[in-house]
């Protein structure tokens, strides 16, 4: 008797560990899969994915007319939550694969998951436009969704923008008629001022970390401070934007189309190299049928050559006055959202750096509930496979407090 006693006791115990550290393990199941780690993680990735369904890709409605979305859904039980998930600057929108990728991931613990594709930012371009296709993607998620997109107890829906639709989401959480909608808004590796980080793009320099203590008490991994050159892909980008105000107008379609070229073949060599070779040669070749001053702006991108191209557009940057179209695209000239804010970086990033998260954190302290974490096991909105055991543990905590949201 007194060993059955002493066995239901232990099952008993063992019964409340597991429910208590389930949301722990389901938080690692799920950095596991994203990193493609192996081994032991592997498995308790595998133990703890469910099942899900991935609809055909569709079109929703906004204001400016009908964009792609798809729909990922767990094959059977309740979902946790109904999510939106952005991609970034990026030709391929929601086909892209790491963004695939991630929404495969999500479902597999548990979310119903829409992916909406914004026509500019698959143009290389930030634009309000996007904000605005944002908020009217999430706005149907949240009040509309069809029998395919089991809606939130709560009718509220949760919101993830990767690299700068991560800041553009955060501002869509903001806005009047959505932001008693929404659970939670989350950024990966995105901004919280646009300005700030287009003259980071054009002239390497960025506010420093502020020191460790009281401004950096809410973002885990803070101790990180390294500000690395940035990105030719980012000045790049900025270029595209501000062609019309660095060439003559009859040159700038020509500009423009040489640099979504070369973005294009930036973008396919991380998966196919020898068709970004090809790429590459043609936004070479095409440099070489532009007048001046284009064929020197084209060169100076196909050359990579940020040291060039930078100089020239700081100013261009530094003069651009339009407070609406800021507010539109920048978190900290925003309303913020009444729901929590995630906020996730890579320490290093070099498209946008990670001293964004950090005061957009400084920002928001006070207005809304904010969750910070810098790693060193992630690249610009990628999660990498090796990294110390703290990395670990603050992405599990991080992604822990998300699915409980």
């Amino acid at each position: 008797m007194r060993n059955l006693l002493r066995l239901v006791l232990l099952v008993a115990a063992l019964s409340v560990m597991a429910v208590v550290g389930l949301p722990y393990i389901d938080a690692l199941a799920f950095i596991a899969r994203a990193a493609g780690m192996g081994g032991t993680l592997a498995q308790v990735a595998e133990w703890r994915a469910q099942s899900f369904i991935a609809d055909p890709i569709r079109q929703i409605p906004t204001r400016y007319g009908p964009i792609d979305a798809r729909v990922y859904r767990p094959a059977s039980g309740e979902p946790r939550r109904a999510v939106t998930l952005v991609p970034g600057v990026h030709m391929d929108g929601i086909r892209e694969a790491r963004l695939v990728g991630m929404a495969e991931d999500l479902a597999a613990s548990g979310f119903t998951v829409l992916t909406v594709s914004t026509p500019d930012l698959q143009r290389f371009l930030i634009t309000p436009r996007s904000t605005d296709m944002i908020e009217d993607a999430a706005k149907w998620l949240a009040k509309e969704s069809a029998t395919s997109v089991p809606p939130s107890v709560d009718g509220k829906i949760g919101m993830l923008g990767i690299s700068f639709s991560g800041g553009l989401s955060i501002v869509a959480a903001g806005r009047p008629e959505l932001r008693d909608h929404v659970s939670f808004v989350m950024s990966f590796g995105g901004h919280g001022d646009l300005p700030r980080v287009l003259k980071y793009l054009c002239s390497g320099t960025a506010p420093a970390m502020p020191p460790l203590g009281d401004a950096t008490r809410d973002v885990a991994g803070a101790e990180h401070d390294t500000i690395k050159p940035p990105h030719d892909y980012g000045v790049a980008v900025v270029l595209l934007g501000m062609a019309n105000r660095v060439v003559p107008h009859d040159q700038v379609d020509a500009l423009r189309q040489g640099i979504m070229t070369f973005l294009a073949a930036s973008s396919l060599d991380m998966v196919d190299k020898e068709k970004a070779k090809v790429e590459f040669q043609r936004a070479r070749d095409h440099a070489a049928t532009l007048p001046e001053p284009s064929r020197t702006f084209m060169t100076h991108v196909n050359d990579r050559a940020v040291d060039k191209l930078g100089p020239v557009l700081l100013p261009v940057v530094e003069a651009i006055q339009d407070p609406a179209g800021v507010a539109a695209l920048s978190p900290e000239q925003a309303p913020s959202p009444a729901a929590p804010v995630f906020l996730l970086h890579g320490a290093e990033d070099n498209v946008i750096p990670s001293v964004e998260t950090v005061l957009l954190t400084n920002y928001l302290r006070g207005k809304t509930d904010v969750h910070a974490v810098l790693s060193g096991l992630i690249t610009h909105a990628e999660v990498d496979k090796s990294a110390a055991a703290i990395e670990v543990w603050r992405l599990v905590g991080f992604w822990k407090a998300l699915m409980e949201k």
